[in-house]
């Protein structure tokens, strides 16, 4: 069964509790969707803070389009599954190491999740990803 978007999930970082979700964004005129994104956003439970970690499409990068499921990202080498709390907590570490993002601080933070994939993935169980039943690999 599908994760509902909507409902935020919790993930608890030395004692301080975060609600974290992941979602899918797309821009669609008349034509076929463009400017695919897939989004893992987070907040701190009863805090100020609100973090976007945005991963787009592009050349070399791979998003939900249809052929890979709901949270995962990756590049011919490497992917991710967003919708894995170690993938979270992998993505929130580095984004306060490398960008220093205060989780009290009330204005919203966007960080490209591209220039955290490379860390993260290298941390992550084999490139990323973690052996799932029903999960599918990383992409080809």
């Amino acid at each position: 069964m599908a994760r509902s978007e909507k409902k935020s999930r919790r993930l608890v970082v030395d004692g301080a509790a975060f609600l974290w979700r992941v979602g899918h964004r797309h821009e669609r005129d008349d034509g076929p969707a463009r400017n695919c994104r897939e989004v893992l956003a987070l907040h701190p439970l009863g805090g100020r803070g609100r973090l976007e970690i945005v991963f787009r499409e592009g050349p070399g990068r791979v998003v939900p389009d249809g052929l890979l499921h709901a949270g995962g990202v990756g590049t011919r080498g490497a992917y991710l599954n967003l919708n894995e709390p170690g993938t979270v907590r992998a993505l929130l570490d580095e984004a306060v190491a490398a960008h220093g993002w205060d989780s009290d601080d009330p204005v919203p933070v966007t960080i490209d999740g591209w220039t955290l994939f490379d860390a993260v993935s290298a941390r992550r169980p084999e490139g990323g990803t973690e052996s799932e039943e029903g999960a599918p690999g990383p992409p080809d």
